[in-house]
């Protein structure tokens, strides 16, 4: 594997980060709750994608709950100054593990401090504003209140950057209005491409767009064309489902996640992957 900056790097608030990062959703339990069933794994992953160059890494509080965010402290803190870490709030886990909006100004206020002693931080990079309004998909609704609330904790300083996480394209309109919106992420895939067109909006405005999902989430991505082109390319199909992302416009930032080093360094490994243009097709 070499470089991830052959893959090139983008603008993420006022750092520049390599486009291929890494997601820690699943460095827990089943369903997104409890422990790993691999402790020293989970910690292994972490510190292997650091290793190898990863200096974007997403997560939350709500992913455990609270089990990410320790893991993530317990294997990088204290942590290297090129890393930024992004997290999110808007939701709190219920019976069962159920995804339950938290959209108060108290429960963001709380959400984000949550995030900030588990993480060991005393200022959160950047923070996504997850709007549950749909758990699976982006639905019509105000989120000022939402803002004004993450707004005055940037004034605090407990905040740097806003972003946007499931949102529809009007919301992000109204995000901007309110604060800058440094990144929105939303499900973006290879095979899922409705957002084609915020994509192109918001790499014209020099937004970053995280893919969540790159590679399908809890469905993998599958076709005889992604295979086709990994086996003349001597690709795994994953990474050029990676590359095609990375192909797709500068401002798309994939964080592929993973509880295995082997399957991290196949995912990372999508940098060295180059697509010609009837690879593409």
């Amino acid at each position: 594997m070499k470089s991830l900056a052959r893959a090139g790097t983008f603008k993420l608030g006022h750092r520049t980060v390599k486009r291929l990062g890494y997601g820690a959703m699943q460095l827990t339990g089943p369903g997104i709750v409890g422990p790993p069933k691999d402790h020293a794994a989970a910690l292994a992953v972490l510190r292997a994608a650091v290793e190898h160059g990863v200096d974007h890494l997403d997560t939350s509080d709500a992913y455990g709950p609270y089990v990410a965010n320790r893991i993530v402290r317990e294997a990088l803190h204290p942590y290297p100054k090129e890393l930024v870490i992004v997290t999110k709030v808007g939701a709190r886990r219920g019976p069962g593990g159920a995804w339950v909006p938290a959209y108060s100004a108290k429960e963001l206020r709380e959400q984000v401090h949550s995030n900030l002693e588990n993480l060991g931080l005393d200022v959160l990079e950047v923070v996504n504003l997850r709007v549950m309004f749909d758990a699976m998909k982006p639905t019509e609704g105000s989120i000022a209140e939402q803002l004004d609330a993450l707004a005055e904790l940037q004034r605090e300083g407990k905040v740097r950057h806003v972003g946007l996480s499931n949102v529809t394209p009007k919301q992000v309109e109204e995000g901007r209005s309110i604060t800058e919106i440094v990144c929105v992420q939303n499900l973006y895939n290879v095979a899922n491409r409705a957002d084609d067109a915020l994509v192109d909006h918001l790499a014209a405005h020099g937004i970053a767009y995280v893919p969540f999902f790159p590679l399908g989430g809890f469905s993998p991505v599958q076709s005889k064309a992604l295979s086709a082109v990994a086996a003349e390319l001597g690709a795994t199909p994953m990474q050029v489902a990676l590359a095609w992302l990375l192909a797709r416009s500068p401002n798309l930032l994939p964080i592929p996640g993973t509880s295995s080093v082997a399957h991290l360094r196949e995912n990372l490994g999508a940098a060295d992957v180059e697509l010609p243009p009837a690879a593409v097709e």
